[in-house]
Parts: C-alpha cells; sequence; structure tokens
C-alpha cells in the first residue's frame, strides 16, 4: 500500500459540511431528472435553452453517429480532425465575427490552451477574483505572474496594471460568472486593455447563447465589438446542450493555438457525432428566439416571486440566481430539505465559492414551466423560513 501522504486533509473530509459527493442521475438531464428512484423538478442544470434533449440534436446525433462512429479514434492532427469539426469551427466563427474558431473537447482545456501558449515566464496575467477555475489553473500552468483583483473592480485592476513591470500583459475574466450570475464590466476591461497593451480574453461559456437579444453573449449585452476582446471562448454544453468548446479569435492566434496547445494535440479529439450535434445546438440557439424569450420569462418570475416572498437573491438578471445561506450547514440542510419536496438544487460550499458565501446555485431554464418555478418559490420559502441559525 502506498505511503504517500494525502493532502488537504482529504482523509477527514467525509462526515464533514465540505465533502463533495456526486449525485447519480437515472433518466436524461431535463427540467425533471430521476435522482435515487424519485422524480425531481431539476433547477441546477445548466441547460438554459433546453436544447440538451431538443429532438433535432438527438437525430444529428443519430445520423453523425452512423456516418463517422462512436469515437474520434485519435488526435486532430492524426485523424481524429473530421469535416464535422470543421463545420463546428466555422460556424462558431460566423456566429461571433471572429476570423477563426478553434474546437476543443471541453472548456477546461480551451482555457488551458489559452494562456499555456500565449504566455510565459516575465509575463503577467490578470484574473478576476470570481473567475472560473480553470483560468486560475491555466495562468499557474503559463509560469507567468498571476494578479488577482477585486470581483468587478475595474479601479483596482488598474492600480495593479500600472504597478506590473515587464513582459506582456493579459486581462482574463468570465462573461457571466459561474456561481453569483453577474456579468463582467466589458466596456471598462476593454478600454483597460486597449490602454496598457494588453490582451483581453473573455471566457463566455455561461453567456454564449443566453444574454443580449439574440443570444450573442455578453460582448453584444455590453455593446463591446469582437475587435475590442482579443480571444472569446465559449461551451457548447450549457446553452447549446451539448458538450466541447471552442476559442474564437483572429488568424495569427488562432494559428498559435493550432500549433502549440498542448490540450489540443495530445488528446483524443471530441467524437465527430458530438461536434455534429453542437452545430446544430448553436445553430438553434440563435435562431430560435423563442427559447430566450421563455427563458427570461422564468427568470423575471422567480426574481419577482422571491421579491414577494422575502427570498434576498443576488443582483442577477441571467439565469443563474444564487441565494446565499452563508453557513456550509444551512446551505446543505436547505438542499436535503428541496430534496425532500421534490426539487433537485445543489448546495455549493466554499472552495467553489468564497469563505461565508455558501449557497443554493438555482439556475433556470427554458424548458421549466410557470407552475414549476411557483413551485419552487413556495418551497424555499418554506425551507429558508424553518433553517436553523
Amino acid at each position: 500500500m502506498s505511503t504517500l501522504p494525502l493532502q488537504n486533509g482529504v482523509h477527514a473530509l467525509p462526515g464533514t459540511d465540505r465533502y463533495r459527493q456526486r449525485t447519480r442521475i437515472s433518466s436524461p438531464t431535463a427540467s425533471t431528472v430521476v435522482c435515487n428512484g424519485r422524480r425531481l423538478i431539476n433547477f441546477c442544470s445548466n441547460d438554459y435553452l433546453g436544447l440538451a434533449q431538443d429532438p433535432d440534436l438527438k437525430d444529428r446525433f443519430k445520423q453523425a453517429v452512423e456516418a463517422y462512429g462512436v469515437g474520434a479514434g485519435s488526435s486532430q492532427y492524426i485523424s481524429g480532425y473530421s469535416e464535422a469539426h470543421e463545420a463546428l469551427e466555422e460556424t462558431a466563427a460566423a456566429i461571433t465575427g471572429y476570423d477563426r474558431a478553434l474546437c476543443f473537447a471541453t472548456g477546461y482545456m480551451a482555457n488551458m490552451a489559452i494562456q499555456s501558449v500565449l504566455m510565459n515566464r516575465g509575463d503577467h496575467v490578470f484574473v478576476d477574483r470570481l473567475a472560473h477555475a480553470s483560468i486560475y489553473d491555466a495562468a499557474i500552468l503559463s509560469r507567468s505572474k498571476l494578479h488577482r483583483y477585486p470581483h468587478l473592480d475595474c479601479d483596482a485592476l488598474e492600480q495593479q496594471l500600472d504597478h506590473a513591470a515587464g513582459g506582456r500583459t493579459m486581462i482574463v475574466t468570465d462573461g457571466v460568472f459561474s456561481m453569483d450570475g453577474d456579468m463582467a464590466p466589458l466596456p471598462e476591461l476593454s478600454s483597460l486593455a486597449s490602454s496598457r497593451g494588453a490582451c483581453l480574453v473573455v471566457d463566455d461559456a455561461h453567456g454564449f447563447g443566453v444574454v443580449s437579444a439574440r443570444g450573442a453573449g455578453t460582448l453584444a449585452a455590453c455593446r463591446v465589438p469582437v475587435n475590442k476582446v482579443d480571444i472569446y471562448m465559449a461551451t457548447l454544453g450549457k446553452a447549446c446542450g451539448v458538450a466541447g468548446a471552442f476559442v474564437a479569435a483572429g488568424n495569427e492566434i488562432i494559428e498559435q493555438l493550432q500549433q502549440h496547445a498542448r490540450t489540443l494535440i495530445y488528446t483524443t479529439a471530441m467524437p465527430p457525432a458530438v461536434a455534429a450535434a453542437a452545430t446544430v445546438g448553436m445553430n438553434k440557439a440563435f435562431r430560435e428566439d423563442w427559447r430566450r424569450k421563455r427563458l427570461y420569462e422564468r427568470i423575471r418570475q422567480f426574481r419577482q416571486g422571491a421579491s414577494s416572498r422575502g427570498l434576498a437573491l443576488s443582483a442577477s438578471e441571467t439565469p443563474i440566481q444564487p441565494l446565499v445561506l452563508h453557513g456550509d450547514r444551512r446551505a446543505l440542510e436547505a438542499g436535503e430539505r428541496l430534496f425532500e419536496a421534490g426539487f433537485l438544487v445543489r448546495a455549493i460550499r466554499p472552495p467553489t465559492v468564497p469563505e461565508g458565501t455558501a449557497r443554493l446555485r438555482i439556475t433556470l431554464s427554458a424548458a421549466h414551466s410557470s407552475d414549476q418555478v411557483e413551485g419552487l418559490l413556495d418551497a424555499l420559502a418554506g425551507v429558508t423560513a424553518s433553517l436553523s441559525e
């Protein structure tokens, strides 16, 4: 048996309020799911537009499996790059307005590629303190000097930029922050990046297909043109209903990533059937405006209902609606009681969120009915009123 010492107190976690446990689902991911033999209304999925169970996506996936098989078989640079991948990249570039796009198997891998290829020792990477973990891991991998600036605080970022000496500079932010649902101040960030000669990177995993009138993401919502954001990354497993990610940028940056991104070169490509279904999902996300309209009806309904019931929500106008309960035990207890009431809502605790901000992360979807949202609101009001301090 190995005597390798375990770090981070892993051996002590079971039975504590920080112990992570997976939830096994035995049904498709939809507005309702079967968990532990019970049918629950699902309010913790990122399937914002309800496309994960769309018949057109299913049909395209089945057709592509027949045409290409189940797996890609190898790296994109051996024999794993198909016409389905090419079509996905062309669609992403056309929709976002960038010169080119490059597809990755996951958003994590896409973020790791950006910084590890473009930044190095002696360079400076500035990251919003609440940015996704993959952005921070990418900064560490790049060996650059990592600077964390306070959440959404462009004045603090400006001061940090002024004190950074030597090397190249990159600013990286989420477009919509995954745990709070608020949006990055992209006009101010793009102005700072331009004035300092910094590369600006936006991870729009939770904004692409969701925010702005056409679902064009946070750049459109903030009225920031694509030529003011050097690199745009988005995932395909949220609004688009499938899996994977893409990076969109100018020709030179995409060429650098193609030649040097280890998370692209040294891994099996995403299955062609996934790429084919993702292309359909992307097109439907942008063409079927009724999905976004229904989603925002549910968001307004939820926020108004929460206000009338005295539930203190964060200032989010996106599908991500956190209800901060502060203590880990309170958040866990609320999640457990909601489960018993027939709702699946997961408790989010540190280190995923800052200390003292444990919460229920409620996510809304176009697939939810008005009655389902009302039912959740009533359950939340009852549960939170009876929580122990």
